[in-house]
């Protein structure tokens, strides 16, 4: 009898470690077959995870609180882009140093996706706002404006593009990527709404920021934004640009400077100080600290908070 209950016993567990063993076969099989996405830096990230779901992992290549403008990939990170199925970037105007790609990435093993590159960049120097210290920034300098991302509107054709060059890499994945990119972008078309409804009646339309980040915001609202730095947020204006400012912020009855929490906030606070101005936190959402995304922020809330911020000054 005992031999009987022995081998009963012995049989039971054969069963139980087999079916234990082809359950973590399958989970391990299922994270294998989840595809690799490398994003340069945070809206990026958010909207192709949002488009991606379960059925990837985005990582996030520039480290949360770092400045893209003038970030350059270390070796270790071109290795993860070319390791990866797919690599989503906004545009050559931002991440510069995505043209010396080219050469290394395998078509056929990562698909390269060019978030904006089916919206029409807008012009945007260095030069225009007379900024010392050009030599120190050479080869970062833009010719156009690379932040359509501030803007719902082009957020979603952005979202929209990197549904569509996802769907062509991976056709398996349509239905996935379609579903959720039309939930994300029915997101985003709620705070265009937002947007619209809260900007319409302005009876101020000038804004004043720390940089030229929110210019495709500006146009698709009818705003005006007037910058102390141009594209990149790291160079100082010049004296003269000050005074210009200066007169400008009294000129317009500016109520508001905006400025930012992960940049030197410096020159606004000068500015805000010798005019007599309220200073406020508008984000260009070029990056969020650990932080902030530790602590549930997203591209949507922030651009929640932004909006809110924005009403301070035209009000």
């Amino acid at each position: 009898m005992k031999k009987i209950l022995l081998t009963t016993a012995l049989l039971l567990g054969g069963v139980l470690l087999g079916a234990c063993g082809q359950q973590e076969a399958t989970s391990q099989s299922s994270n294998a077959e989840k595809l690799s996405i490398v994003t340069t830096f945070y809206p990026m990230y958010e909207f192709t995870k949002e488009v991606a779901g379960e059925a990837a992992d985005v990582s996030l290549l520039i480290p949360a609180g770092t400045e893209p403008h003038d970030y350059e990939p270390s070796a270790k990170d071109m290795t993860k882009i070319m390791d990866a199925d797919a690599f989503v970037y906004n545009s050559p105007e931002l991440e510069t140093w995505v043209a010396s790609l080219t050469d290394s990435v395998d078509p056929e093993q990562t698909a390269v996706i060019e978030a904006a590159k089916n919206i029409q960049l807008v012009e945007g120097t260095e030069e225009e706002h007379g900024h010392e210290d050009e030599d120190s920034h050479e080869g970062h300098d833009h010719t156009y404006d690379p932040h359509v991302w501030t803007d719902p509107v082009l957020a979603i054709q952005e979202v929209e593009t990197i549904r569509d060059d996802l769907i062509a890499k991976f056709p398996e994945q349509k239905a996935t990527f379609t579903e959720n990119a039309a939930a994300y972008i029915e997101k985003l078309s709620v705070l265009d709404e937002a947007y619209q409804a809260a900007l319409k009646d302005a009876t101020q339309r000038t804004f004043v920021t720390q940089h030229a980040a929110f210019g495709y915001l500006a146009r698709q609202y009818d705003l005006v934004e007037e910058s102390i730095s141009g594209i990149s947020p790291d160079q100082e204006p010049t004296p003269s640009r000050l005074a210009e400012l200066k007169e400008y912020v009294e000129e317009k009855q500016v109520k508001v400077i905006y400025f930012e929490e992960n940049a030197s906030s410096k020159v606004a606070e000068t500015l805000a100080s010798e005019t007599g101005v309220e200073l406020a936190v508008l984000n260009p959402l070029e990056s969020l600290t650990q932080e902030q995304m530790d602590n549930g922020e997203t591209y949507l809330s922030v651009m929640e908070d932004n909006l809110a911020a924005l009403q301070k000054s035209i009000h």
